[in-house]
C-alpha cells in the first residue's frame, strides 16, 4: 500500500521547490564582438516576446556582455559571496528590456577561494531561480570548467561562423567539453551566414562530431550577416526593436521562438541530430 504521508509530503516538497530555472550558456568560436551583439538581440527578443530574461556575464577573459551594455562597474556575485553586498543590487535592468548581471568583476575577482567559490555557486544559484530564462554569456576556462557547477549540467550552445577558423575553433571547444562533461549533446548556432551556408557548416560539423567524438549536436538556428545589426548597435538599440523588418530581426525572432518553446529538448540532458533549423 502507498505511504500517503509520504507521497504528501514528497508532493509538497516539488510544489514549493517550483519549476527548475532554464539555463542556457553560451560559448563562442567568433569574432569577439560577435556573441556579445547575438545576446543582446537574442535577449531582447525573448524579452518582446513576454518572458522574464536575466543575461549573465561570467566572461573574465573575453568581451562580456555587460562591457558591451556599459553596466560592467557595478557589483558582482562574487561581491555577494564576499557578503559584500546583496543580491538585489546586481541586476541591472537595460533599455533592451531584460537584466543584465555579472558573476566576477573587480580586484581580486580571479582569485577567489574554494570557500568564496562555494558561496559564488549558492548565489548564483538563488539568482537564476527569480528568472524564467537565464542565459550565460561563458567561457569555458583554460583550466577546462566553468565558474559555477550549474553551468556543467546547463543546455550549452556553441556560436559558429562560416570561417575556416572559427569551425576549427568550434569542433575545438566541442571535443574539451565532450571530454570534461562527458557524452552529452550540444547546440550549435550559426552566425552571419545564409540559412543554406549554415546547413552546410552544422552537416559537416555533426558528421565529425557524432563520427569522431561520438557526440551529438542539435541545431538552434542560423542568424544572417545584416548591416542592420549593426545600424542597431551604433543607435544602443536592439535589431528588433530598431528594424523589425531587417532579415535579422526575423531570425532572431525565431531563434528566440525556439528557445522559449517549454517542450524544448534540454541540451543537457538529452537529445540527438536534428534536421537543420527544425
Amino acid at each position: 500500500m502507498a505511504n500517503f504521508d509520504f507521497d504528501q509530503a514528497e508532493g509538497l516538497r516539488r510544489m514549493l521547490a517550483g519549476p527548475k530555472p532554464r539555463i542556457v550558456t553560451f560559448l563562442s568560436a567568433t569574432a569577439e564582438d560577435d556573441k556579445g551583439a547575438m545576446l543582446v538581440n537574442l535577449g531582447a527578443s525573448l524579452a518582446r516576446a513576454g518572458n522574464d530574461v536575466l543575461i549573465v556575464d561570467a566572461c573574465m577573459q573575453e568581451y562580456g556582455v555587460a562591457q558591451r551594455l556599459g553596466v560592467d562597474r557595478g557589483v558582482s556575485l562574487l561581491q555577494v559571496a564576499r557578503q559584500e553586498c546583496g543580491l538585489n543590487e546586481v541586476i541591472h535592468q537595460v533599455p533592451q528590456g531584460f537584466g543584465v548581471a555579472s558573476m566576477k568583476r573587480g580586484v581580486g575577482a580571479l582569485r577567489p577561494s574554494a570557500d568564496e567559490l562555494r558561496r559564488l555557486a549558492k548565489s548564483f544559484d538563488v539568482l537564476v531561480k527569480q528568472t524564467g530564462i537565464v542565459i550565460v554569456d561563458g567561457e569555458f576556462g583554460a583550466d577546462d570548467s566553468f565558474p559555477v557547477p550549474i553551468m556543467d549540467s546547463s543546455e550549452i550552445v556553441v556560436q559558429v561562423s562560416t570561417s575556416a577558423a572559427s569551425i576549427t575553433a568550434a569542433y575545438s571547444l566541442i571535443k574539451r567539453l565532450s571530454q570534461q562533461l562527458g557524452r552529452r549533446p550540444f547546440g550549435i548556432l550559426v552566425t552571419g551566414a545564409s540559412e543554406t551556408e549554415a546547413k552546410v557548416v552544422y552537416d559537416n560539423m555533426c558528421s565529425a562530431a557524432s563520427r569522431y567524438l561520438a557526440v551529438n549536436l542539435t541545431s538552434m538556428g542560423s542568424v544572417p550577416a545584416d548591416e542592420y545589426l549593426h545600424r542597431a548597435a551604433r543607435l544602443g538599440r536592439a535589431v528588433v526593436d530598431a528594424f523589425p523588418l531587417a532579415g535579422a530581426s526575423v531570425a532572431f525572432r525565431q531563434l528566440a521562438g525556439r528557445f522559449a518553446l517549454a517542450g524544448m529538448p534540454q541540451l543537457g540532458r538529452t537529445g540527438g541530430n536534428t534536421r537543420f533549423g527544425s
